[in-house]
């Protein structure tokens, strides 16, 4: 009888134990869960309301939740971005186009903000047109003034975009009016023309998601006032590199091909333009591309 109460003792020693140990993986486990998702802090990413812009940055926007930091976007013209980030009301800007479209910026503010590498090679921007017109120069946009009104559908006024193309008229003495408006209004207004096959000049750029949609080319720029092929890289402002070494490290290793941007942007479209959802589905599908870019110490 004390041998059988004896085994008993054993066993319900033995069920406390397993009990107890079974607590602390339970424990472990909510802690290394916490460690995944601990608040690591907030960071405002800046943002033009350029297509590819809007998409990465809500692309990064998610990366970096997951990674457990707080971040708030915010939209701003370019001129106010470049202001903002000099003063460090801003935190990082993804967008920078150097060595031609940005360098007025560039050149102001070159001391007082971080300068990082390029993310995207080879990109071009200029006037285009629907490639059902009869027209391959700007030099011979004058002819085509009554049938497109003259104007010059553009996007928003503190683009460099939009000074190039003033610049574009004067040299070429164009007879024509560039329109201030946003991506959104002029790629619509696009469109429109588009499906109705009437003539349409607009300021555009590549990487953009309507070379997915519309069959559009660049008019030669004999001049060369656009310049020639650029790249994107990204800025920060003074102190963030040591206030988020782990991001900063990031963004360095980030790098897109402009298949990889065109089907980041296209899902944005295919969803109703809505950048948050076109970007979570994009990076479902990307996990491995993104992996590349973000790194572990672990």
């Amino acid at each position: 009888m004390k041998s059988k109460f004896w085994g008993l003792g054993v066993l319900m020693g033995l069920l406390l134990l397993l009990t107890a140990c079974g607590g602390n993986e339970e424990d472990a486990s909510s802690s290394d869960e916490g460690e995944s998702t601990e608040d690591k802090g907030s960071i405002e990413i800046g943002l033009n309301p350029w297509a590819e812009n809007i998409a990465v940055s809500n692309m990064w926007e998610q990366i970096l939740e997951e990674k457990g930091y707080d971040i708030t976007l915010n939209n701003v013209d370019k001129g106010a971005l470049y202001e903002a980030m000099a003063s460090q009301s801003v935190d990082v800007a993804l967008e920078v186009w150097l060595p031609n479209t940005d360098k007025p910026f560039y050149d102001r503010y070159k001391d007082e903000i971080n300068w990082h590498e390029e993310w995207y090679q080879g990109t071009t921007l200029g006037l285009a047109v629907p490639s059902y017109m009869d027209i391959e120069s700007i030099e011979e946009l004058n002819e085509y003034e009554d049938k497109m009104d003259g104007e010059i559908v553009g996007i928003d006024p503190g683009a460099s975009l939009m000074s190039l193309t003033d610049d574009v008229v004067k040299e070429y003495d164009l007879n024509y009016d560039v329109l201030s408006s946003s991506d959104v209004s002029m790629t619509t207004e696009l469109k429109t023309a588009y499906k109705n096959e009437e003539p349409i000049v607009v300021t555009l750029w590549k990487p953009h998601h309507v070379f997915a949609d519309l069959d559009m080319k660049f008019l030669e720029d004999p001049k060369n006032v656009y310049g020639d092929e650029e790249n994107i890289s990204f800025m920060s402002r003074k102190g963030f590199p040591e206030d988020h070494p782990e991001v900063l490290e990031w963004l360095q290793n980030w790098e897109m091909t402009n298949d990889q941007l065109g089907e980041l942007m296209a899902t944005i479209v295919e969803n109703d333009n809505d950048a948050a959802k076109g970007a979570e589905i994009w990076l479902e599908d990307n996990q491995e591309l993104v992996d590349e870019w973000v790194t572990s110490e672990e």
